[in-house]
């Protein structure tokens, strides 16, 4: 949420953002769209990993996660995390 939110700020040229969280079918969903300039590509300089970072974090999890322009402008992240009855451990926490 944090990096799509920082994405928005950094390019969406002063467009206004929606997070929605729910819960359904065993997994969390998380939605954050923005009303910008759409395509972060079209927009961000060259070198940035914000969009690959968040897929490779959701990976992590079992999840997924897909990004891209909505119809009629903005832009869209949608993540899917499935709900688990153990996370992998990190820094020996469970």
């Amino acid at each position: 949420v944090q990096e799509a939110l920082t994405n928005i700020l950094k390019h969406a040229g002063g467009a206004c953002a929606d997070v929605t969280i729910g819960c359904a079918d065993e997994a969390v969903t998380i939605e954050i769209t923005d009303d910008g300039t759409g395509e972060p590509g079209n927009r961000a300089p060259a070198g940035g990993h914000g969009l690959a970072g968040m897929r490779e974090r959701a990976a992590i999890f079992g999840g997924e996660l897909h990004a891209g322009p909505r119809p009629g402008g903005g832009f869209a992240v949608r993540a899917r995390l499935p709900l688990a009855d153990r996370l992998p451990l990190r820094d020996g926490l469970a």
